[in-house]
């Protein structure tokens, strides 16, 4: 029998903007070649590393301590963990940094010599060649957790070869800056609508994994940005989702909890 894989804890973050026609999250193309939902269009987001956690870091953060991060999550420790990833990988994946000045200044990284020291320091980090704690302090910079609104727990079904306990959140994406996919680990960056995302998807012209799908349909009826902000911070609880993969025939369907045969 076969060993059953505890998930990694992870994080994701749907970057929202005001369009023309409405809001857009960012969605990011997986390379082709990644052995994890290679090709499919995905938020920005990735397993917690153990620098998340590092008090240097974590020191370098604004808006939320480790208890009330935990407390948000429902987790006992380690919340505020989540928060940081979920920054980190927002820059490393799609060159958005989320940060402010000491006492919350906003911070203004639009000029020329800061988008150029900060798209240096991404290559930087995403080479391994300095971490983000080390980029923060350089720059005199701290995570601004103040806009993070926690949305959805989704957990990889038993089955896949990775298994993912994933938190997502919602976060204004800085208008002073543009977003840009990493080349690596992802191949194309693009805004759209949740209802164009989810449209391309039933035509079979945009891949996508179930959670994301169903995220993009609860926020999809939203009118703005920050309606989706609010929508998302409003939340009483996050309830934790794991599918189940079961076959009819020869054809294998995914279960929710409530669905009937979940239990079975």
């Amino acid at each position: 029998m076969s060993q059953t894989l505890t998930p990694r804890p992870a994080a994701t973050v749907l970057a929202v903007r005001d369009g023309s026609e409405g809001f857009e999250v960012l969605m990011l193309r997986r390379n082709l070649k990644s052995d994890f939902v290679g090709g499919a269009y995905v938020f920005p987001g990735g397993a917690l590393d153990e620098n998340d956690a590092d008090s240097q870091l974590q020191c370098r953060t604004f808006g939320l301590d480790e208890r009330a991060a935990s407390k948000i999550l429902g987790v006992d420790s380690g919340g505020l963990a989540y928060y940081v990833a979920v920054l980190r990988e927002l820059f490393e994946e799609a060159g958005l940094l989320i940060a402010c000045r000491a006492q919350g200044k906003i911070a203004d990284l639009s000029d020329a010599p800061s988008v150029a020291r900060l798209a240096a320091q991404r290559r930087g980090l995403n080479h391994g060649e300095v971490n983000l704690a080390e980029i923060l302090e350089r720059e005199e910079l701290l995570l601004d957790l103040r806009g993070l609104a926690y949305l959805a727990h989704w957990v990889t079904p038993v089955g896949p070869p990775r298994r993912y306990d994933t938190r997502f959140f919602v976060a204004l994406a800085p208008s002073d800056q543009t977003a840009v996919h990493d080349a690596g680990e992802t191949i194309e960056d693009t805004w759209l609508r949740p209802t164009d995302a989810l449209a391309a998807h039933e035509h079979g012209d945009f891949d996508m994994i179930f959670p994301t799908i169903r995220t993009l349909r609860t926020i999809e009826h939203l009118a703005s940005a920050h309606d989706v902000l609010n929508y998302a911070s409003c939340l009483v609880s996050v309830p934790r989702t794991e599918p189940r993969i079961v076959m009819r025939g020869d054809k294998p369907i995914i279960l929710l909890p409530g669905d009937e045969g979940y239990n079975d």
